[in-house]
C-alpha cells in the first residue's frame, strides 16, 4: 500500500498547492465568493460537473449498478438533468442580477423577511452537504492510512476547509479541475475498461447477468421518481449551484458549457453502474453492497492505479465538500450576518475568516455524527418544499406577492415536516404534498393580495 498512499499524499499536496495559488488570484470579494463572474467554458464544465459528482453519487451509483444494474445511473440522471435545466432555463435571468446567493432573488422580489427565513434552511442544507462530504473522506482514509477515525475526518477535512478558506472560489474551481480530470481518468479510462476486462468483456457481462439489470427501469419507478423530486429540483435552488452559475463570464457560457456539464453527468452515472454490474459479476457475495466500490478498486487494480482511484474517489468527496462549505459561509455572510451588523455588507477578509469558521464547524458536526444520509434527506425536502415554488415565481411570475412568497414558505415547509414525521424520509409523499399545497397557496394568495407598484419578474 505504499505507492498507494504515497499517489494519496500527492493529491492531498497539489489541493493545497492549487488552494494557495487560488488565494494569489482571490484579490476580490467577487473574486472570492463568484471568481471574479469570468469563467470561460472550460473552467465551468469541470467546475460544474464536479460540484454535483460527490462521493455519495459516486461509490452509491457504484452500489446501485452493483443491486440493480444499469438503472442504478438514474441518481447521476437526475442530477445531470437538473444541471441542464437549471442552465438552459434560469442562468440567463440569474447572471443579469449579479448577486450572490440564491436568497437575495427572494428580498429583492419580495422583501428581506422572506430572504432571511429561507437562507436559515438553505443553510442548515449547505452544512450537511459538507459534514456528509467529510465523514465519507474520513471513511476513505481512515481505511487507506490507517487511522483512528476522528484523526482521519481532522486531516482529509482539514485539506478542504484550508484550500476552501485560504482561495474561495478561484481555489475550488482550480481543484475541481484538477478533480474532475482525475475522476474522468480513473473511473471512466481506467476502472471501467479495466472491470470489463476482468469479467471476459461485454458479452460475458450480457451473458452472466440476468436480463433485467439490463433494464432502466428495474430500480423502479417509484425511486426513479424520488430521484427526480429530490435531486432535480433541489440543483434548481441549491445556493451550492447556483454559486457556481454566478461564475460563467456570460450566459452562453453558462448555457452551452452547462448543458455538456450536465451530459457528463448522465455519461458518468452511466460509466459507475456499469462498474457495479461487473463487480456483481467479479465478486457476487459482497455481504454489503455499499463496499463494492472499494472492494472492486482492491481486486482488480495493481499497486499505484488503485491509488490514483482512491485520489479519484476522494476527488469527488472533496469538491462536494468544498461546495458545500463555500455555500454555508456565503448564506452566512451575504444573508445572515449583514442583519446582526446593521446592514454592513462583508469583504474579502470577514468571508475568508467565516469561511474557516464555517470549515471548522463542518469538522466539529462531522467528528459527533455518525450518520447524516437522513438529515440530509431531510434537508433536501425541506429545502425543495419550502423554497422552489417561491423562487420560480419570482423569476418568472409579475403577479407574485410577498404575502403568497412567505404563506408558500411556511405551509410548504411545514407540509414537509409532517409528511417525513406521518410516512418516512424515503417516502415520495412529503415532496408531492409541499410542491401541491406550496403551489395552490402561492397562487391563491399572491392573487387575494394587492400587488406592489415596484414589483416586477426578474426575467
Amino acid at each position: 500500500m505504499a505507492l498507494d498512499i504515497f499517489v494519496v499524499l500527492i493529491y492531498a499536496a497539489s489541493m493545497l498547492t492549487l488552494g494557495w495559488y487560488g488565494m494569489r488570484r482571490a484579490k476580490t470579494h467577487e473574486d472570492y465568493l463568484v471568481a471574479g463572474r469570468n469563467l470561460g467554458p472550460t473552467l465551468y464544465m469541470g467546475t460544474m460537473a464536479t460540484t454535483v459528482l460527490g462521493g455519495a453519487s459516486t461509490v452509491g451509483s457504484v452500489r446501485l449498478g452493483y443491486v440493480h444494474g444499469i438503472s442504478g445511473f438514474w441518481l447521476c440522471a437526475a442530477l445531470g438533468m437538473g444541471i441542464i435545466a437549471l442552465n438552459l432555463f434560469l442562468a440567463k435571468p440569474l447572471l443579469r442580477l449579479r448577486i450572490f446567493t440564491v436568497t437575495q432573488v427572494l428580498e429583492r422580489r419580495y422583501n428581506p423577511l422572506a430572504r432571511q427565513a429561507s437562507a436559515a434552511i438553505m443553510l442548515a442544507y449547505a452544512l450537511m452537504i459538507g459534514v456528509t462530504s467529510v465523514l465519507a473522506i474520513g471513511t476513505v482514509l481512515e481505511v487507506l492510512l490507517e487511522l483512528p477515525f476522528w484523526l482521519a475526518i481532522v486531516l482529509g477535512g482539514g485539506v478542504v476547509v484550508t484550500y476552501s478558506t485560504i482561495g474561495g472560489m478561484w481555489s475550488l474551481t482550480l481543484t475541481d479541475i484538477v478533480q474532475f480530470v482525475i475522476k474522468t481518468v480513473g473511473l471512466m479510462f481506467i476502472l471501467l475498461p479495466v472491470c470489463l476486462y476482468k469479467v471476459g468483456g461485454w458479452d460475458e457481462l450480457v451473458n452472466t447477468l440476468p436480463a433485467t439489470r439490463f433494464s432502466l427501469t428495474t430500480i423502479g419507478w417509484d425511486t426513479i421518481i424520488t430521484y427526480f423530486l429530490i435531486y432535480f429540483f433541489g440543483i434548481l435552488i441549491g445556493q451550492d449551484i447556483w454559486q457556481r452559475v454566478f461564475t460563467a463570464r456570460d450566459e452562453k457560457v453558462a448555457q452551452y458549457a452547462g448543458t455538456t456539464a450536465g451530459v457528463y453527468c448522465v455519461i458518468y452515472g452511466l460509466a459507475c453502474a456499469l462498474i457495479g454490474m461487473a463487480a456483481h459479476v467479479l465478486m457476487p457475495d459482497l455481504s454489503n453492497p455499499n463496499n463494492a466500490f472499494a472492494a472492486v478498486i482492491k481486486g482488480t487494480l495493481p499497486d499505484g492505479i488503485r491509488g490514483l482511484l482512491m485520489a479519484a474517489a476522494l476527488a469527488a468527496m472533496m469538491s462536494t465538500a468544498s461546495a458545500g462549505l463555500l455555500a454555508a459561509s456565503t448564506t452566512l455572510t451575504e444573508d445572515l450576518l449583514p442583519r446582526l451588523r446593521s446592514g454592513k455588507q462583508s469583504s474579502l477578509g470577514v468571508s475568508r475568516l467565516f469561511t474557516c469558521l464555517t470549515g471548522i464547524v463542518v469538522l466539529g458536526i462531522a467528528l459527533v455524527v455518525n450518520d447524516v444520509i437522513s438529515a440530509l434527506t431531510l434537508a433536501y425536502n425541506l429545502l425543495v418544499g419550502g423554497m422552489l415554488i417561491p423562487l420560480i415565481g419570482a423569476i418568472y411570475w409579475k403577479r407574485a406577492t410577498t404575502a403568497g412568497a412567505i404563506t408558500s414558505m411556511a405551509l410548504g415547509f411545514g407540509t414537509a415536516l409532517v409528511f417525513m414525521i406521518k410516512d418516512g424520509l424515503e417516502a415520495n409523499t412529503p415532496i408531492y404534498y409541499s410542491l401541491a399545497i406550496g403551489l395552490i397557496s402561492f397562487i391563491l394568495v399572491s392573487l387575494m393580495s394587492r400587488q406592489p407598484v415596484e414589483a416586477t419578474t426578474l426575467t
